[in-house]
């Protein structure tokens, strides 16, 4: 019996050592890669199983940044809703009114403007010349043709942000009531920095961009009729300094 344990181990080794060699022979062989274990990714890399909370938590951050971003920019910008288009002319007849969309009185209830109540007027606004170019404090502008029909309007400059420019002449504006005209009822304004000869509209150089507002008042715009039709002046640029 001792001396037949030998042999049984021997048998042993020799069964594991020809299945070990059954398994090396059934693996692949690679030259380059034989006798190295695979590298391994670093734990920024590897592949994490994120909870639902942490999911939902996402999403929902994301949304209301969207959201805050989009309201932010719509009350900023303005509104485009029931926009009005006469040439270079762009006007928003319901932001006085009961119709008014959401984002219309929150713009003006953050800026503190007052728009023109329904039947008092309208309020149009050029932010770039005939040709299509952005208006630039810099330049001179020939405002010709004729206005939309009204009681009384007024022309004057603006900035970026709407709000009235410190001029270097009297007066901030121009009117209908005092400006020159040919017999066939159509104007021409300069609008420059320094005076010019005619009808002089005062801007201002150093503003922060340029705004032309033409109010109208009393005038049946406000009542949608016959705005097909309706003349307005054209813009062209002139000198730029």
């Amino acid at each position: 019996m001792p001396a037949s344990l030998p042999g049984r181990a021997s048998g042993r080794l020799r069964g594991s050592g020809m299945r070990g060699s059954r398994r090396r022979a059934s693996l692949p062989v690679n030259p380059e890669a034989d006798g190295q274990m695979p590298d391994r990714l670093p734990a920024i890399l590897r592949p994490r199983r994120r909870t639902f909370a942490l999911n939902l938590a996402l999403v929902l951050a994301i949304a209301v940044s969207v959201g805050f971003l989009s309201a932010y920019f719509a009350v900023e910008r303005g509104p485009a809703f029931g926009t009005l288009n006469l040439g270079v002319w762009e006007a928003r007849p319901s932001q006085g009114t009961r119709e008014a969309d959401p984002y219309s009185a929150a713009t003006h209830a953050r800026t503190g403007r007052v728009p023109l109540a329904d039947g008092e007027g309208l309020v149009f606004l050029a932010r770039t010349d005939s040709s299509g170019a952005l208006l630039s404090p810099a330049c001179d502008y020939v405002i010709a043709g004729q206005a939309a029909p009204a009681r009384l309007w007024t022309l004057v400059p603006l900035d970026a942000g709407l709000r009235l420019v410190a001029t270097q002449g009297p007066r901030a504006g121009l009117d209908s009531r005092h400006l020159l005209r040919r017999p066939d009822g159509e104007f021409t304004v300069t609008a420059a920095a320094r005076a010019r000869p005619g009808n002089w509209l005062p801007t201002a150089a150093d503003a922060a961009g340029l705004v032309f507002a033409l109010r109208l008042y009393d005038t049946p715009l406000t009542t949608g009729t016959g705005v097909a039709n309706v003349p307005m002046p054209s813009i062209f640029r002139g000198d730029c300094r």
